[in-house]
């Protein structure tokens, strides 16, 4: 399926991240990331999948009520091996699933919404590759590391990009 593809594709290119960060730099504190590290927006991202795939099992998804899991910030290679883990659950066949969330920090009343599986992976992938572009914001800071031209940018702009190249 292309929507898999498409996931696989940028999870390719945070684990090419990993590989040249050092430690030090993936648990660094980043000022423009308001001291923010690469682990911890790394550790968001995979933690949104997870909840996704276990909301597949019970029909219901609440990202508010995820697992936080700070070996994923701290640990390079665990969070490469989520990764792939995640890459590799992608093939579900889509199905009917209930989202929900309180959308405001002054109550703890949820409201809850229609959504599917699919939806859900989309919503996923964006909000990937936005966390990818404050990465890329927060490597240009710590480090000279050259990240892919596209890391960061949505499909569409690069598409958009090439069309106006020509």
């Amino acid at each position: 399926m292309h929507l898999n593809n498409a996931v696989k594709n940028v999870f390719m290119q945070l684990n090419e991240m990993l590989q040249m960060l050092s430690k030090e730099q993936y648990t660094q504190p980043v000022k423009l990331l308001s001291g923010a590290t690469i682990g911890q927006h790394l550790r968001h991202i995979i933690e949104l999948f997870i909840c996704l795939n276990k909301g597949y099992e019970s029909g219901i998804v609440n990202y508010d009520d995820r697992k936080r899991d700070p070996p994923i910030e701290t640990d390079k290679e665990f969070a490469g091996q989520l990764l792939q883990e995640i890459s590799q659950s992608l093939n579900k066949p889509d199905k009917a699933l209930m989202l929900q969330s309180s959308y405001d920090d002054s109550t703890n009343s949820t409201i809850t919404i229609h959504t599917n599986y699919f939806r859900e992976v989309v919503y996923n992938l964006e909000h990937t590759v936005h966390h990818m572009a404050l990465i890329r914001v927060g490597i240009m800071e710590i480090s000279d590391i050259q990240l892919a031209e596209g890391f960061g940018v949505a499909s569409s702009t690069i598409k958009y990009r090439k069309e106006c190249a020509q």
